[in-house]
This record gives structure tokens, C-alpha cells and sequence, in this order.
């Protein structure tokens, strides 16, 4: 692929052209609660350019200027092109985070955007209502997070649109996006095939890629997000909301599946609700992947067994948790989940008597929380049990507390 740009020093580009890896496929995203199809046209292997620096980069002599990094100049890539039927910035955006996950779980790149594993090129064009043909259509390069591509989508269709009804012209270029002024600059007029002049490189040898590859490589590959997200669904009975969240990444996918195996399809939607709620806000805070979780499904599962068969509440569950994750954070040995609960005097309290202890202390304390509930008003029981879990630091089994409390006030 034969071309003129600073970010090309030998001036060809070695492509797949007339027979690229893969023709043809589709991958299915999720917009809402609904599923579009995206058709792809085809994945060729190539080697990679160099990359411009247009931000925060100066001349000798202090003016503004640009800049070529060449460091991934000839790195293998592979680009995978999308037939023209996405209609809007989000769209993009769910097609580019679905493929994103898909390779990361497959494990064809790590997925780094910042360091350019995985980037991704507009082409935008629009078209009158009611106008079969597309417009002309412009590229945004080297889009390397879901933000700038969705903001550089959504400038570029207003860019255009503008251009149109003023009555000028849309030119077939490549652009690039400048995310500090939110705006689309051109870079280069855009060729068509024949002005790249492409030619055969004589050095190379031909790709093949035999039926019996195909199969071992098909039979090797781990189950794809989609095909779990159906046997989990059908098979503990998960909603599609929480099968999808699971299935974002191979981490938190291998977590729920260990799990279950521990614990038993039986607990799916406790084990689901951990790894969605706790966990994931544990990795958030701490910035963490779920692959670089510091806890595995032996800490968890230990945890949930005391949370199951009743001797702590979700409460103090949380609250367990949160000491242990810190202690594997600091690469501290964590502590044994029993003899956390041991040493802490965190056991759920079920006696009925002490309970009702309790009960009696705070409805005597809250004489206006009670008569409200009599008033008919159920936000003041809510406010009563909080009261009780409070006096009970939280060890109050929830179950026992909402029916001895509801029994004295119907009572009384």
C-alpha cells in the first residue's frame, strides 16, 4: 500500500488486500435492552504506521509543531472493517466496547487504548432524509478511547450537516480529533484504493490457513460471552441484565463459574449480586481490572458459606469483606473469615429474647416512629428497623427483626 506521510518513512505499507484473514461475520451488541446485529465486511492483518503528536508538542525553538513516533512503526496489526449500519455515535460506541471485550477475553490483545492495542477509525457521512445513496464520507484516525470516539462522532455529523446546509461541500478526507478543543481537524485528503497503488510484495509468502487450523484453534477457544450469558440465564436463572455484567470480562466470568462449583447453582443470584455489587465496587475504588482482584474465590467462598447459613448478616458480610480486601491489597496474609468473626463478636444475633430487647429499647426511644407506622405510614417501620440494626451494630439476623417487630407493633 503505497503512500506519502511523515508517519511512513519507507512509504509502503505491507496489507492484506485482494485476500484478507477473514471475510464477512457479524457481532451482535446491546443498545438498551435490545440487540442489534452489526454485519462486518472483513479483517486484514497489516502492519502498523507510525503516530502523529499534535498535542503538547513544541519546535526547537518553542512554536507549536507536530511530531512522529515511530515505535510501533511495522508492529503486526490486525483491523477489522464494519459494513456501513451504524446510525449514531452510541451505536458506535456499543459495537466498539463489544469487540473490545471480545478480544480481551480471547486473549488476541490486552486491550490497552492508552498504549494503542486498541484503536479505532470514524467513517462518518451523512445523507438528506429520504437520500438512498450515503454521502461522502470522511475518516477520523486513531481514536483511542470510547469517549473521544463518541465525541468525535457527534462533532463530525454536526461538522457536516452544517457544511451541507449552508450549501458547501463535504470532501472525502481523513481527519484527526483534537479532544482538548473537542473538534475535527483534516490531516490528508483521503485516497481511494487506486491511489494507493498497491503491489504485491515479492519478500512475502503466502498465508495459508488450512481447515484442520481452523478447527484447533475452534476447539481450544474458551465458551464466548454470548453462549454463557444463554446457559447462565437458562440454567440458574439470572437475568439478562446480570448475565451481561458477568460476561464483560474473563475474570469475573471464571469468578461466578468457581463459584458456583463451591457453593452450588443454588446460590447463582448470591454469588451474582457479590461479584456485581461488593466486588466491582471494590475494584472501582481501589482502580483495579477484575483480573487483578487481590482476593479468589476461596476468600469469597468462605465468606458467603457464613453469609448462607446465617451466622453474620449481608451487613456485616460487607463489613467483612472490606477487612479482608484491604489486607490483600496490602499484602497482608487475610485473615480467616471465622476467626474474624470470632474475635469481632460479629455473630448474627437470632436469640428471639435478645432481640426483643432491642425492640423494646427502641420503640420506647422512638414513641413518634410508632405512632407514625399506626398513622399507617410504612416508611416509619423501615425507619424502626434501622434503629434496631443500629443498637444491634448490625447483627441483627433482618428476617427475625421484621417479623418480632412487626408482631409488637400490630401488639401494642
Amino acid at each position: 500500500k503505497n503512500y506519502f506521510y511523515p508517519d511512513l518513512p519507507k512509504g509502503y505499507q505491507i496489507s492484506q488486500y485482494e485476500i484478507p484473514v477473514v471475510i464477512g461475520g457479524q457481532l451482535e451488541i446491546m443498545l438498551g435492552q435490545e440487540v442489534k446485529v452489526v454485519q462486518l465486511t472483513r479483517a486484514h492483518l497489516e502492519e502498523d504506521a507510525g503516530k502523529s503528536v499534535h498535542e503538547n508538542f513544541t519546535g526547537p525553538n518553542g512554536e507549536p509543531a507536530s511530531g512522529i513516533d515511530l515505535n510501533r512503526a511495522g508492529t503486526p496489526l490486525l483491523e477489522i472493517v464494519t459494513e456501513p449500519v451504524m446510525r449514531s455515535a452510541a451505536e458506535a460506541v456499543a459495537y466498539a466496547k463489544a469487540l473490545h471485550s471480545l478480544v480481551v477475553w480471547l486473549g488476541v490483545c490486552d486491550g490497552n487504548m492508552q498504549e494503542g492495542s486498541f484503536r479505532c477509525d470514524a467513517n462518518v457521512s451523512v445523507r438528506p432524509f429520504g437520500q438512498k445513496e450515503f454521502g461522502t464520507r470522511c475518516e477520523i484516525k486513531n481514536l483511542n478511547s470510547f469517549r473521544f470516539l463518541e465525541e468525535a462522532i457527534n462533532y463530525e455529523v454536526r461538522r457536516q450537516i452544517e457544511l451541507i446546509e449552508d450549501g458547501g461541500t463535504v470532501v472525502q478526507e481523513t481527519r484527526l480529533y483534537d479532544p482538548d478543543r473537542q473538534e475535527t481537524r483534516s490531516m490528508r485528503s483521503k485516497e481511494d484504493a487506486h491511489d494507493y497503488r498497491y503491489f504485491p510484495d515479492p519478500d512475502l509468502l503466502p498465508l495459508i490457513i488450512s481447515q484442520e487450523w481452523i478447527e484447533e484453534v475452534r476447539s481450544s477457544m474458551p465458551p464466548l460471552p454470548a453462549t454463557l450469558r444463554e446457559q447462565w440465564q437458562t440454567n440458574f436463572g439470572l437475568s439478562a441484565y446480570d448475565a451481561q455484567v458477568l460476561s464483560q470480562d474473563r475474570a469475573s466470568a471464571d469468578l461466578f463459574t468457581e463459584l458456583i462449583g463451591l457453593l452450588g447453582a443454588a446460590q447463582a443470584k448470591l454469588i451474582s449480586n457479590f461479584i456485581t455489587g461488593e466486588l466491582a465496587s471494590a475494584l472501582n475504588r481501589s482502580n483495579l481490572q477484575a483480573i487483578d482482584a487481590p482476593l479468589n474465590a476461596k476468600h469469597l467462598s468462605h465468606l458467603l458459606r457464613r453469609l448462607m447459613d446465617g451466622t453474620i448478616s449481608a451487613k456485616i458480610a460487607k463489613d467483612i469483606f472490606a477487612l479482608m480486601w484491604e489486607e490483600a491489597l496490602n499484602g497482608k496474609e487475610v485473615s480467616d473469615v471465622d476467626q474474624i468473626i470470632e474475635s469481632r463478636g460479629l455473630k448474627q444475633i437470632t436469640d428471639s429474647a435478645a432481640l426483643e430487647a432491642l425492640i423494646d429499647s427502641v420503640l420506647q426511644a422512638n414513641t413518634k416512629s410508632v405512632e407514625e407506622f399506626r398513622a399507617g405510614k410504612e416508611k416509619a417501620f423501615n425507619a424502626l428497623v434501622g434503629q434496631v440494626m443500629k443498637a444491634s451494630q448490625g447483627k441483627a439476623n433482618p428476617q427475625q427483626l421484621n417479623e418480632l417487630l412487626r408482631q409488637k407493633l400490630q401488639r401494642s
